[in-house]
């Protein structure tokens, strides 16, 4: 039997949680043909942010790291409640994370190393991605990282 994708974040300590609800006018995410568009999603943990503030100013690179970890985490949960299973997943097309830093601050892709490894740790070769990692003065909640994705479904 193939390992699935939950079975390697468990095998990482990881489970995956229920797929947050939108906090504004949007969903979660979008299927226009096969690609499937997830929309950012945040550091939460039991309803509340995970941290928060900017990097450069108080949050250190390894916490923000962590952070988008977290936020990958929440993108699988959209995936699985969109299309059923993330077997369907063929492959991560693009990632882009947006991290909430003070002027000055230039580590944005050590921050969202955090995601990119999460993504290749569950999905393998399918989880390697093109990827954007943008520097933004404030996200919502003052969480200092966001994480949104595309995937290709089969």
């Amino acid at each position: 039997m193939a390992e699935t994708v939950e079975d390697r974040l468990k095998a990482l300590g990881l489970t995956l949680p229920e797929a947050v609800a939108p906090v504004a006018n949007y969903v979660p995410a979008v299927l226009a043909g096969s690609l499937l568009h997830v929309s950012g999603q945040l550091p939460m943990e039991n309803g509340k942010p995970k941290l928060v503030g900017n990097l450069g100013d108080g949050v250190s690179v390894e916490d923000a790291a962590a952070c988008a970890r977290i936020c990958a985490l929440h993108v699988l949960a959209q995936v699985k409640a969109a299309v059923g299973d993330l077997s369907k997943v063929k492959r991560i097309v693009k990632v882009v994370g947006f991290v909430a830093s003070a002027p000055g601050f230039t580590d944005q892709p050590k921050v969202v190393n955090g995601a990119s490894d999460l993504f290749v740790a569950a999905l393998g070769d399918a989880g390697r991605h093109a990827r954007s990692s943008v520097g933004v003065a404030m996200l919502p909640l003052g969480v200092p990282v966001e994480v949104e994705a595309i995937f290709e479904i089969a």
